[in-house]
């Protein structure tokens, strides 16, 4: 494999750790929860974007850009640290969000706006045209936009989630530790193709089990094919043979809610126990959502007292203050 050969720029400080959830643990009586610290991965407030990012911002400096583009909702994490990484690397940045500018920004749109970042608001629906439109407005002024898509979720990404398996590999074995799986918050893809890609090269026998966020239990046959595509075109440009199929996928559509970016008492109860337990926040839209359904797994036994568990938090703190109202 060439990973060693990629272009790749540095924003974070790995490996990051793994915390055994010791209350949280006894609290359940069932696996041991363990928990990857990605949301500890210091730019710009954390998150598992980040690893993407490096390899992401590397190939733009490689094309010789001069400004990130990229789009995702009004609370994006992912749009966060986009802007984030584009002040290190030194490149501007223009972020399309769906949604309305509000009043007064919190959470993520905050930081936007400190990071510098142009917002570009949209109705949802006219979000991937408007992302188009800006990257070409800027090459009609001379610049040199570099398009990312929402979340990161490219071959060019995914490459930071296998690379995060390879990380992930020594410290279970000095922890001694085989996960019979790893439970994580799933959305764009990305993560979750780059994870089992990683998986399947690592020699990882343990599931890898991605909590979705929003692709609704009807569409779950229409996105694996999205998961597979990224895997496969992952793997071709680090230089591996490994082919995945649609099998080596495992989503779980159960814990939807109300919709994406709707939050409800399930996400809130999964905040305050972490919160209150072992004093880690997650974020109601991603990490909340994963968690709170790793939990009711965990309640209904489809994990045993004699295994453990990983779930990879993968960041989103900043957007708890745009749902202060719910504490």
């Amino acid at each position: 494999m060439n990973l060693d050969r990629l272009p790749r720029f540095e924003l974070a400080q790995f490996p990051t750790p793994i915390h055994y959830l010791k209350k949280l643990t006894a609290s359940c009586q069932g696996p041991d929860i363990y928990m990857k610290r990605d949301d500890l991965t210091c730019l710009g407030m954390g998150g598992n974007k980040t690893r993407k990012l490096e390899f992401l911002i590397g190939q733009a400096l490689t094309d010789g850009a001069d400004t990130l583009v990229t789009a995702g909702g009004i609370q994006s994490n992912h749009c966060r640290l986009t802007a984030a990484a584009a002040c290190k690397a030194g490149l501007a940045c223009d972020l399309v969000l769906s949604g309305t500018a509000p009043q007064v920004p919190n959470g993520n749109l905050l930081l936007d706006k400190i990071f510098r970042a142009r917002v570009h608001f949209c109705d949802r629906e006219d979000r991937e045209k408007q992302l188009v439109q800006v990257a070409d407005d800027l090459r009609s002024k001379g610049k040199k936009p570099f398009v990312i898509p929402v979340g990161g979720s490219n071959a060019i990404g995914s490459v930071g989630y296998v690379t995060a398996m390879a990380e992930l590999k020594p410290q279970l074995a000095a922890m001694d530790l085989a996960p019979a799986a790893i439970v994580f918050a799933s959305s764009s893809g990305g993560t979750q193709a780059g994870l089992s890609l990683g998986a399947k090269i690592t020699g990882f026998a343990g599931d890898i089990l991605g909590i979705s966020i929003d692709q609704v239990k009807t569409g779950e046959d229409a996105f694996l094919p999205v998961l597979e595509s990224i895997a496969n075109e992952t793997a071709r440009r680090i230089g591996s043979d490994r082919i995945l199929t649609q099998a080596d996928f495992f989503l779980n559509c159960d814990y939807l809610g109300a919709g994406y970016a709707k939050p409800g008492d399930m996400e809130f109860n999964a905040i305050e126990a972490l919160a209150q337990q072992e004093g880690i926040l997650l974020g109601p839209v991603y990490t909340a959502r994963a968690m709170g359904g790793l939990l009711d797994l965990i309640q209904k036994k489809v994990f045993t007292r004699d295994q453990s568990v990983l779930f990879w938090h993968t960041g989103g703190t900043p957007e708890l203050f745009a749902w202060a109202d719910r504490f």
